[in-house]
């Protein structure tokens, strides 16, 4: 899903269980703010024994039912205190002497401040922390200080944080509050990890799912009070856990479960990505060029199943079939013998129950999967999507491309045939390990209907006429050989063959690499063309062996032609074979081409002329063994009517069935894309 969207996160709704704050009523919550850290100054300038006295009962009697204010307020400053994200402020001073003067002249003006972190969301998160009045204005290694709307700065101590992994799918921090000195445990994460966490609820699971489907992807944030003593002994245990050297990540994931018990459940928070630009006019693309398209995420089903719809690789009216998750054999066997019934349906899968399906049903699961118009594996691990990516190679033996855009998609992007990384907020790693890299989805379809085309067809046409460059004059020598009863005499000498090989037809043969059959406009505007390229048909064991035929009929033609038309002087037959090669190489290349550039054109005459120019003083490599190295090539005999049409005439013949034979293929069975370019 990420590499759909644009990761540019915009915070849209903030719930607390009984209420919901969406776009278009976030300045009540600012006005909340604003009252509830008023009420807290006021009260502490006026007792200055205990600094926020209006909170204190909340603490000692947590179940009375608290006011919607001070429930925001405990939600907004959990979101400001819970992550890891660092302001950072653009230094202005030109001297470097007058920086750290400059620096706190200008250590809090807002437009000057921009936020970094790991993960576009957290600084959604703060951003959005920031708009409604609670604002992080610094934050270091042990400490970070939020800024109130009426301009005081509050300081909390970080004493403990822990990261948000892939496998735990949540984050938490440990603070303390330098006024108060009380000790909070705030954490957040996805709803699957901290729906077990915290107090029993019966309205988060229902939210999550609402959130979801409009596209948002959700965080639950709750938090947990602890005393001095509880802290003290967490922390001892803590360390301890860190020291082991057996199982240490165990032992300090265990330590960190024994606080995650009870949380008290803050709310939930709902960020919006949008997709990038033209994702659906190329994902249809793509699918009408006969590709498969599955969607691999770690999001929830909800999510993946929007962003689905949102792009359209499920169309709005085709039929979802949603995987209910299966931990048996009997259950799997069940649910798929119910898919196996759907027709032309999408498949939406969860990442455990498409794990159960493979351990017993790996080959019925893939056939009907592969069915299917579109795929959407959910909750999936990054080793998962480097399985099923393996796995579809190796049961439909089809070509796979992986497309992905962050850490996590690197296992997938390296075991397909092809990978390309989308250069992103996320980072390079996944466009370093890729194959391609490209800076947006959008460009998919141009690298696959127009250079993936272009690159195929050249590939084929090069590869094999090299092939057919060699084989020709292997014949030759062959036929020349068995003439004159399998002598090893060389037929060309010296500089002819190395010449034959370089500057007589080097600039024509790789002047191949600019041919295309249809123009990148055509390619992009009718993708079905792009179907035929995956029948393989342009380079095969049957375009091999035409291409061997041809190298032998015109390696035959050109020597018999020549040993049949020379005259009393022997030195002549390496003359009119050789000139009738080179024109024939000219001549075959001219047509192979399907649509001529300018430089293609200059190539043909370039190697033309400088084999006519190189007859001058090659002469000595005209002649034949080391008899012939006192007859000299006559220029006399080059420049005569006979030497004329003795080489036009063994090169009419070896080239001109070739010709008819094209033109014929051309007209009984024409390729699909000649339709458009006439």
């Amino acid at each position: 899903t990420g590499t759909l969207t644009q990761n540019e996160m915009i915070f849209k709704r903030l719930h607390l269980g009984t209420v919901s704050y969406g776009t278009d009523t976030m300045d009540e919550i600012q006005s909340h703010i604003i009252s509830s850290y008023a009420q807290v100054h006021s009260q502490s300038s006026g007792n200055s024994t205990s600094s926020t006295p209006s909170r204190k009962p909340q603490s000692s009697a947590p179940k009375v039912r608290k006011s919607v204010s001070s429930r925001i307020h405990e939600a907004v400053k959990a979101i400001a205190l819970c992550h890891n994200v660092t302001p950072v402020y653009e230094s202005r001073a030109g001297v470097t002497g007058e920086t750290e003067y400059a620096e706190v002249d200008q250590d809090f003006s807002d437009e000057n401040r921009t936020y970094q972190a790991s993960s576009p969301d957290e600084v959604a998160l703060v951003q959005w922390t920031e708009s409604v009045g609670l604002t992080l204005v610094t934050r270091d290694l042990t400490s970070m200080q939020l800024k109130t709307p009426g301009g005081h700065i509050l300081t909390y101590y970080i004493l403990q944080i822990f990261p948000f992994t892939s496998e735990s799918k949540r984050m938490g921090i440990i603070v303390r509050d330098e006024s108060s000195g009380e000790i909070t445990f705030y954490m957040k994460g996805a709803d699957v990890a901290m729906s077990t966490i915290v107090q029993y609820n019966d309205w988060l699971e229902e939210e999550c799912g609402n959130m979801a489907r409009e596209g948002l992807r959700t965080l639950v944030v709750a938090k947990k009070s602890l005393t001095e003593e509880q802290y003290q002994d967490f922390e001892s245990r803590y360390n301890q856990a860190k020291l082991s050297i057996h199982d240490r990540t165990l032992k300090v994931a265990a330590v960190v479960e024994s606080l995650e018990r009870e949380m008290e459940l803050l709310c939930l928070t709902g960020v919006e990505d949008q997709l990038q630009a033209d994702v659906r006019p190329t994902l249809e693309m793509l699918r009408n060029a006969g590709i498969k398209i599955w969607m691999l995420t770690g999001d929830k089903l909800e999510t993946a199943t929007c962003i689905a719809k949102s792009s359209h690789l499920v169309s709005r009216t085709q039929d979802i079939h949603i995987f209910r998750p299966v931990t048996t054999r009997g259950e799997a066997h069940l649910e798929l013998n119910a898919f196996r019934r759907k027709h032309d349906c999408a498949l939406v899968i969860s990442g455990d129950s498409l794990e159960v399906c493979l351990k017993y049903y790996e080959h019925e699961f893939v056939e009907l999967a592969c069915q299917c118009p579109a795929v959407v594996c959910c909750r999936c691990s990054p080793t998962q999507k480097a399985h099923i990516v393996k796995l579809l190679q190796h049961h439909t033996r089809k070509r796979t491309c992986a497309i992905g855009d962050g850490g996590n998609d690197v296992s997938m992007i390296q075991a397909a045939d092809c990978g390309i990384g989308i250069e992103g907020k996320e980072g390079k790693q996944a466009s370093l390990a890729a194959d391609f890299s490209i800076t947006q989805f959008k460009h998919i379809g141009r690298l696959l209907m127009v250079h993936g085309r272009n690159s195929y067809k050249r590939s084929a046409a090069l590869g094999q006429f090299v092939m057919h460059r060699g084989l020709i004059i292997s014949t030759m020598q062959a036929v020349f050989s068995s003439v004159f009863y399998f002598a090893s005499v060389p037929l060309y000498q010296g500089f002819l063959m190395v010449g034959y090989a370089t500057i007589y037809t080097m600039f024509p043969v790789f002047s191949l690499v600019l041919d295309q059959d249809v123009k990148p406009e055509m390619a992009l505007l009718y993708p079905e063309l792009y179907k035929d390229l995956t029948k393989g048909r342009s380079l095969s064991f049957k375009t091999f062996l035409v291409w061997v035929l041809i190298s032998i009929y015109q390696g035959g033609i050109l020597m018999y032609g020549a040993l049949l038309l020379f005259e009393s002087e022997f030195v002549h037959v390496v003359a009119i074979s050789f000139t009738a090669l080179i024109l024939t190489e000219l001549l075959m290349v001219a047509l192979t081409i399907r649509t001529w550039h300018w430089l293609m054109v200059v190539a043909e005459f370039l190697s033309l002329g400088c084999y006519v120019a190189s007859l001058a003083f090659l002469n000595e490599y005209f002649g034949i063994g080391r008899v012939s190295f006192g007859a000299f090539l006559d220029v006399a005999f080059i420049t005569t009517v006979t030497f004329l049409w003795k080489v036009s005439a063994i090169t009419v013949v070896s080239c001109l069935p070739l010709y008819i034979l094209k033109y014929l293929k051309r007209k009984f069975s024409p390729p699909s894309y000649s339709k458009l370019t006439s």
